[in-house]
């Protein structure tokens, strides 16, 4: 997997919500600079198991849908003389 990285205007908006929830929540002030170093962390801790989760997610949605295409295949077939 590669490494997690968002462009600059994401990071910038998780920058600000990562300042918000502890300004907000713990009643901490952090600035920037130690927001995108905790975003970091994340990326590189935790972000694998969210990345992983997601390709879980879209197997288990791509093959529902692909059973859904089959059965729909099969109700296209014709009957035949046997």
């Amino acid at each position: 997997m590669n490494e997690i990285r968002f462009p600059k205007q994401e990071t910038d908006l998780i920058v600000d919500k990562i300042k918000k929830y502890f300004n907000s929540e713990l009643d901490q002030e952090i600035g920037a600079f130690e927001a995108e170093f905790l975003i970091d962390f994340f990326a590189k801790e935790i972000g694998p198991y969210f990345y992983n989760q997601g390709l879980s997610d879209a197997h288990t949605l791509f093959s529902e849908k692909a059973d859904e295409i089959s059965y729909s295949i099969q109700e296209l077939e014709k009957s035949t003389a046997r």
